[in-house]
């Protein structure tokens, strides 16, 4: 067992002065920081992760396994999962957070820990309970270590060399087994492929739907197009098309892009995949500040469209590289050399730096070895992760017919999460 070794604090909720040095209260000071009751750790016997913990002024240290964490009391009174605070049968809060932080100098009168639970008692008598797993997990030291979404980077040849299968349709359609292996396949490489599927698009909608709900756009609920130019936008040619993001002009860009070939009566036209993460970590290996730059200045992305019944002006704003900014794990690229719009957001000397890190970005896109050319044909649909694949193609020649659609992203995510998988 752990020792259990009782810390009583000052019973009440005033802050300490600024100035300790003039007023020194009745507990023991150390030398450099000021901790509520002795200054020593509080070790336990061993166990499987040990544990230490410490008491400061306005936090808690807590030294689980190899991670130390520092927990705010304000935070460890409103996280508290007691039947009074938290209702496990919805997962929600049932404190009320604004009548915890009127008193942001909240502490808790004792401090105990066994071998698996932190337990405070705070000023009114309500006594908390903390697994020492779950903080470990909620931590933000412990969020830090931890990745989002795990993911493979690839290039062509990693991607080739993994030999990712295809999902068959029925599978796909019909059992969870098959939904899951798909679902994998695209959480880590943020493409995948379903075989066998009826060249309509009718066929193409059930697919999609058995992941996720359809995003509605201006571009409708699916789209269907051939080389008419019907709509105001590159893609309705024949031309070939560079690498880009879809929907930069949306606020938030579409999450995933379902593409199937219906019909093509002519040559060219293969479809150009690049993993825009995998470009971005080797910016950030080789320039830091790069990276760094690509994730802070914000830029514009304009759609305008005036062509027959179609009239829109889009206008989405954000870095070409969005992070998660605890951890620096990129969720999110925003390139499309097409529809970026006039850069007004930063001063000129930034402007300079920013064609410079967009320079090395475009450097590692272009490169031909991260290029993954495939060729759509009827019944093989494409899955596209529109916040980490850059999409493209070879100009073609005759008839091609293609119909998809956007998926919001977290319908996917909650149906990936719904079958055990982390996303």
């Amino acid at each position: 067992m752990w020792g259990r070794q009782l810390l009583r604090l000052c019973t009440g909720a005033r802050c300490l002065p600024k100035n300790l040095s003039e007023h020194r209260p009745s507990w023991q000071l150390s030398s450099k920081r000021i901790f509520l009751g002795s200054p020593r750790r509080h070790h336990t016997t061993p166990a499987p992760l040990s544990c230490a913990w410490q008491l400061h002024s306005d936090h808690l240290e807590l030294k689980f396994g190899d991670t130390l964490m520092r927990f705010d009391y304000v935070w460890l009174r409103d996280h508290c999962r007691s039947a009074s605070c938290y209702n496990t049968k919805t997962n929600q809060r049932s404190l009320d957070t604004a009548s915890v932080s009127v008193d942001l100098c909240i502490r808790p009168k004792t401090v105990r820990v066994d071998d698996t639970t932190l337990l405070l008692t705070w000023p009114d008598g309500h006594v908390t309970r903390y697994g020492l797993e779950w903080l470990l997990g909620n931590s933000y030291e412990g969020q830090k270590q931890q990745v989002m979404h795990p993911r493979i980077l690839w290039n062509a040849q990693i991607y080739q060399d993994a030999q990712v299968p295809s999902v068959d349709c029925q599978s796909f359609l019909e059992t969870n087994e098959g939904l899951k292996a798909f679902l994998q396949n695209f959480l880590l490489y943020g493409i995948a492929f379903v075989e066998n599927v009826p060249p309509t698009k009718e066929d193409t909608e059930i697919l999609a739907e058995r992941v996720s709900l359809i995003r509605e756009t201006i571009y409708g609920r699916m789209w269907h197009f051939t080389s008419d130019f019907s709509r105001g936008d590159t893609a309705y040619t024949k031309l070939a098309l560079d690498r880009h993001t879809d929907t930069t002009y949306f606020q938030e860009p579409c999450g995933i892009q379902v593409f199937h070939c219906l019909r093509h009566e002519g040559t060219g036209g293969r479809t150009l995949l690049v993993d825009g993460f995998y470009a971005a970590e080797q910016v950030l290996q080789r320039s830091p500040d790069d990276f760094k730059l690509l994730s802070r200045v914000p830029l514009k992305h304009e759609y305008i469209e005036n062509v027959g019944s179609c009239h829109n002006h889009m206008i989405g704003v954000g870095p070409v590289l969005n992070v998660y900014p605890w951890n620096n794990e990129l969720y999110l690229i925003r390139y499309n050399n097409y529809d970026r719009a006039v850069i007004n957001t930063v001063p000129y000397d930034i402007v300079h730096r920013w064609y410079a890190a967009h320079r090395a970005l475009t450097t590692e896109l272009r490169r031909a070895e991260n290029e993954l050319w495939v060729k759509l044909k009827p019944g093989k649909a494409l899955f596209v992760d529109n916040w980490r694949v850059l999409h493209g193609r070879e100009s073609f020649t005759g008839y091609r017919q293609l119909c998809g659609c956007y998926l919001t992203r977290d319908d996917v995510l909650n149906t990936a999460r719904f079958l055990g998988l982390k996303a």
